[in-house]
């Protein structure tokens, strides 16, 4: 079976295809450009360098948040529309999750993160079992000094990751001192190859009733919601 997975949740723009177990293709970029504009072209032109057809896929796989809001809603978009158009099942990943991915060889926890900003962060944690990558704290949003405060009560080592981690590095170091370990800016981007081998194991949703995972509401649905209610 041919899969696609998609993923432009973040800055990251990343397609991959995969043939069986095997890794066949990747396109990655990291660039602050509009995704609407280049996904498509992106994922077309990987099928064509990897002579695969519409036709061929048996699954979409799609990164579904948390992340920009705008992003999410591409990157769904455009899966929920090929899964229904080729009548093929669709499965969705946790955005942090893939990035926890390139944490595999740390022997600890793993922390993925985006910026939420006003001082917030998405993230969750995580941790390898047995090769496999298993939750161990649901993804959530919160201030970066509440994670970090209880991330101080965890008997391992806690590695973050993520391209936002620079911007919320010195509230963490402060805290946690050298609790914390820090991931090498290589490991910063989530590879949507990563994204394809986590949707393998993954259930399919209804592709009618599959949803991003925002994790919170945008601010103008928020403050839609307060002018109701007043």
């Amino acid at each position: 079976m041919k899969v696609l997975a998609i993923d432009t949740s973040n800055y990251v723009l990343g397609i991959a295809l995969l043939d069986g177990n095997t890794l066949i293709g990747e396109y990655i970029t990291n660039l602050k450009k509009n995704h609407s504009v280049r996904a498509m072209p992106a994922i077309q032109q990987l099928m064509k360098e990897c002579d695969v057809e519409p036709k061929d896929l048996g699954k979409i796989i799609v990164a579904n948040g948390p992340g920009s809001y705008t992003g999410v809603r591409i990157g769904v978009t455009i899966a929920k529309t090929l899964a229904w158009t080729l009548g093929i099942p669709i499965v969705g990943v946790s955005s942090l999750e893939v990035i926890a991915a390139n944490g595999r060889y740390f022997n600890g926890y793993i922390s993925p993160l985006f910026d939420g900003r006003r001082g917030q962060i998405y993230t969750g944690l995580y941790e390898f079992e047995d090769g496999r990558l298993q939750h161990v704290i649901p993804d959530g949003i919160l201030q970066s000094s509440e994670w970090a405060e209880s991330m101080l009560t965890k008997g391992k080592p806690i590695l973050f990751i993520g391209n936002d981690l620079p911007l919320h590095r010195e509230i963490i170091e402060g805290i946690m001192k050298e609790r914390a370990v820090f991931a090498s800016e290589s490991m910063f981007n989530p590879r949507p190859g990563e994204l394809a081998y986590l949707g393998l194991a993954k259930e399919p949703i209804d592709v009618h009733s599959f949803v991003p995972n925002y994790v919170r509401m945008a601010e103008a649905e928020t403050n839609w919601l307060k002018q109701q209610k007043k």
